[in-house]
């Protein structure tokens, strides 16, 4: 049976692995009321190909 409410899951995407020009990516998974947070989520989390923490912005 499905959820039902504003959670949503949410991707987040390194924004400076793009720049670095190594191959791969950082991407994680987490979840978000809608209602409360409308706008791009944007956390710091933990890059393991560039070994440090980094932005991870929301992409759709």
């Amino acid at each position: 049976m499905a959820k039902k409410g504003n959670r949503v899951q949410v991707i987040l995407e390194c924004t400076e692995h793009k720049d670095s020009g190594v191959p791969g990516t950082s991407r994680y998974i987490s979840t978000k009321n809608r209602k409360n947070t409308p706008d791009r989520l944007e956390l710091k989390k933990y890059n393991s190909v560039l070994k440090k923490v980094t932005v991870h912005r929301e992409i759709k």
